[in-house]
């Protein structure tokens, strides 16, 4: 069985059930997971909703994130499933989870997985904030 179980983007809501299953291992001592919501401010300032684009590559890129960080630490599983489309505060955009044999082994590789993918994968956001103007936020 791969090492890297899940990797997905959905219009749909995100279940982070079903990404903790993902990573379940009879050898893992450790399972880390990261979800993350839609907040209601951002930089001091009022959002109502979000909406998320991916660039057609984004998968691949997410793949390639996860295959590299399941190369370099000692993870059983890992599993990212990220929205995109238009989502409401409390929605939940992101979730992440990772199993090692260890609990530090499993924050180190939820961790960079979350990060790295924020930083590398080509997923922008626009923000609506409370008094109408619009923000796009990761764009190239």
């Amino acid at each position: 069985m791969s090492t890297v179980r899940l990797l997905a983007l959905r219009d749909t809501p995100l279940d982070v059930a079903e990404v903790l299953a993902a990573v379940e291992d009879p050898a893992a001592g450790g399972v880390v997971s990261f979800t993350g919501l839609v907040r209601d401010h951002d930089g001091g300032r009022g959002v109502t909703e979000l909406e998320y684009e991916a660039h057609p590559g984004a998968e691949a890129a997410m793949l390639a994130v996860a295959e590299r960080i399941a190369a370099e630490l000692p993870v059983h599983a890992l599993a990212a499933v990220h929205r995109t489309g238009l989502l409401a505060v409390g929605d939940v955009a992101v979730v992440v989870a990772a199993s090692a044999s260890h609990r530090g082994q499993a924050f180190e590789a939820a961790r960079r997985l979350i990060d790295d993918l924020k930083e590398s994968v080509p997923i922008w956001k626009r923000q609506v904030f409370t008094d109408g103007e619009q923000e796009w936020v990761g764009t190239p």
